[in-house]
């Protein structure tokens, strides 16, 4: 057994006994002892206190100590970027947003990235050596494998550069890239559901994209683009061209702008997204009946992926999640009436609670997730002087 092995005993944070070690491991106690003195120079592993004990002096205890690496998380959108240095809990330690446009190109994104993860491991009084990983969400399809953007529509420069190479210039770790929608998934299941297993992230905003997590992993697909509900062909949509060039895709008539325009065609005034939710908060008819159908709209492609993958919860995210239960509504009249009731007996569609913080939350969970991976805790504890 190797010492990540033993590591994953403790993983889940509650602290535990050599012994108990022992006898979950089926090694000898000497063994195990090895393995956590390890573990201990490490510093991933530390004393908790003591055991409960049997006649004689207390057993100590031993948890995982999540300050002994931290990492840092970054969520890139379309005009701003937020990064953050977190502990291996996920608690957030550092935080840094500006006003960023991802179309002003990757040296310019990234470097401000790497100025302001090295400013808050100064304040953190981390050391470079204590960094154990990256995680960075980006606005567009990305291939998992490489970390490398995929002609996204909204980012000229970036189609296939190499950010963790141009990352690791400055930082030399491992650092993990995805798109926004799974970088939200995974950091609303850590925040706010993390005894969830199978969970669906919806993103309404300017397209519709969904993050899945079934058994407890996030599925991407074979070349990364699983969850692309956008585009996805709809009934109501038929005649309607959407940017992608196709006829009748979901977004081209449910995402914020195609709702906007709707609006707009009706003698409403509405720019930008915000202006539709503040419409439905303040009870426009109009507003509400538009968001409603548009609900109906993205529950006609849902029911498909509850009867296909069957999900504990949906949460619903993005700018269009503030306009409530307008739009879960329409979502649930057309779920519920298209799934099938054993998929729905327990199913809840619930908008999401951690808000714009979900993307940089998400971020940090991928990092994390790598440092106390066996791989790179064997790695690490090789490399050991």
């Amino acid at each position: 057994m190797r010492t990540s092995d033993v590591f994953e005993l403790l993983r889940d944070g509650r602290p535990r006994t050599r012994a108990e070690l022992a006898d979950a491991s089926g090694l000898a106690r000497s063994t195990v002892a090895a393995r956590i003195e390890i573990l201990m120079r490490m510093g991933l592993v530390a004393p908790y206190g003591d055991g409960v004990s049997t006649g004689g002096r207390p057993p100590a205890l031993l948890a995982l100590n999540p300050r002994a690496w931290v990492v840092a998380g970054v969520d890139i959108g379309a005009t701003h970027a937020t990064a953050a240095i977190a502990d291996l809990s996920g608690r957030i330690l550092a935080e840094r947003r500006a006003d960023l446009d991802v179309a002003s190109g990757p040296e310019h994104v990234l470097g401000w990235v790497e100025q302001v993860v090295a400013e808050m491991l100064v304040e953190q009084q981390r050391t470079l050596a204590e960094l154990a990983a990256i995680g960075i969400g980006l606005p567009g399809p990305v291939e998992h494998d490489t970390g490398r953007a995929i002609n996204p529509p909204i980012m000229p420069g970036w189609h296939r550069y190499d950010v963790p190479a141009r990352v690791q210039r400055a930082f030399a770790v491992p650092v993990l890239i995805d798109n926004d929608v799974n970088i939200m998934a995974l950091g609303e299941q850590h925040a706010h559901l993390p005894d969830v297993d199978d969970l669906v992230f919806i993103k309404i905003s300017t397209g519709i994209g969904a993050g899945l997590i079934s058994g407890g992993v996030l599925q991407r697909g074979a070349q990364g683009t699983a969850g692309d509900l956008g585009h996805v062909r709809i009934d109501r949509a038929e005649q309607v061209t959407c940017r992608c060039g196709n006829h009748g895709c979901l977004e081209a008539v449910a995402a914020v702008p195609a709702i906007a325009r709707a609006l707009r065609e009706a003698g409403a005034e509405v720019g930008a997204g915000q202006d539709v939710v503040a419409l439905v908060q303040g009870g426009d008819p109009l507003a509400v009946q538009v968001v409603r159908q548009a609900g109906r709209d993205i529950g006609e492609v849902v029911a498909v992926l509850v009867n296909v993958i069957n999900p504990a919860v949906i949460v619903v995210g993005g700018s269009l999640a503030d306009a409530g239960e307008s739009l879960l509504a329409g979502i649930r009249e057309v779920v519920y009436q298209r799934s099938l009731p054993l998929a729905t007996e327990h199913l809840r569609i619930v908008t999401a609670q951690a808000g714009e913080r979900a993307g940089v939350l998400g971020a940090a969970a991928l990092a994390i997730a790598h440092a106390l991976s066996p791989d790179h805790i064997e790695a690490r504890s090789l490399a050991l002087p």
